[in-house]
């Protein structure tokens, strides 16, 4: 397993070099010009605007400009936001408890939930419980998020007043009542994320387990006289849950990226409200450090869930 480790490892830095060619080209020619906040104000000349060019050296090459960003970050530098001229790694790091607990929160309740509705709805097809269950997976997955998320405002925000719709970002926990509230204000944007991502996983669970119940090894199993638990256990869940894996492991780098949609209906400082205001402001640095570290993210869940299988299936040998 260490040389199949070893292996995916090596392979994985010229994908990465590639990705972040790709992604720094695309950044460097797309539209939009990071000096446009300074062009609407007369006290800013065309020589101080071509200064502040060069400083920040956008009047280099591409090429020396991307050789520039990689050697730096690889030492751990991603350089300075153009709109806030401050370190990206440092904005990023502000962002990031948010994130991971609104998203993060949010997909570990929806896999909670997710696996055993998804185990019992294959289990007793066609029983009150199954057509439940896919009627809310039905229903969780068809709905965009803006649009659950402004229902959840308008009852629950507006007409119960239950919980505040606007998450505030300087809210400090320092006893109980500030904890509580914290805890008030994640409640919708995290339901939300859990309906759609319980929805999804929800189906693909039913899916893997359905196709797993007729399988001969199923009867052969049933036939020794195991139980149905041991056979669910033992035999079902282990091959039922590789493709289930793989989903999860592709899933999980997105927490970092955040969810942007709804990060935007409940004004959540997180990492994909950041994103979407460093696209709008052709803020470079950034855009390219969220999603390079997505990209990385992306490769090491793809090895870990490669790892996984072995220990899922004993028939897959590395």
């Amino acid at each position: 397993m260490l040389q199949y480790l070893t292996r995916r490892l090596l392979i994985s830095i010229p994908t990465l070099i590639a990705i972040s060619i790709v992604i720094f080209t695309i950044l460097a020619l797309a539209p939009g010009d990071p000096m446009g906040e300074f062009a609407s104000n007369p006290s800013i000349t065309e020589e101080v605007r071509e200064n502040i060019r060069r400083s920040l050296g956008l009047d280099q090459p591409i090429y020396i400009r991307y050789f520039k960003w990689a050697w730096a970050f690889i030492r751990g530098d991603m350089g300075y936001s153009f709109a806030s001229r401050s370190p990206v790694l440092e904005i990023i790091l502000q962002r990031l408890p948010t994130t991971l607990w609104i998203v993060g929160l949010a997909y570990f309740l929806g896999v909670l939930v997710a696996l055993p509705l998804g185990i019992l709805s294959a289990l007793k097809r066609y029983s009150w419980l199954d057509k439940f269950v896919t009627t809310f997976a039905l229903l969780g997955f068809s709905l965009p998020t803006f649009f659950t998320g402004l229902l959840f405002i308008i009852i629950f925000g507006v007409q119960l007043n239950w919980f505040p719709f606007i998450y505030n970002s300087t809210l400090q926990i320092t006893n109980w009542e500030t904890f509580v509230e914290q805890i008030r204000q994640s409640i919708m944007p995290v339901c939300v994320l859990v309906l759609y991502q319980s929805a999804v996983l929800m189906r693909f669970v039913r899916s893997s387990v359905l196709e797993e119940l007729v399988q001969e090894y199923v009867r052969t199993a049933y036939a020794k006289g195991l139980s149905s638990f041991a056979v669910l256990k033992n035999h079902i869940l282990r091959n039922a849950m590789i493709p289930v894996v793989t989903l999860v492991a592709l899933d999980v780098p997105a927490i970092f990226t955040g969810a942007l949609v709804t990060e935007q209906v409940f004004r959540v400082p997180g990492i994909g409200a950041l994103l979407v205001d460093s696209i709008k402001s052709s803020d470079t640095p950034v855009v390219m450090a969220i999603t390079f570290i997505y990209a990385i993210l992306i490769v090491v869940f793809n090895v870990v869930a490669d790892l996984t299988y072995g220990f899922l299936d004993p028939r897959v040998r590395y």
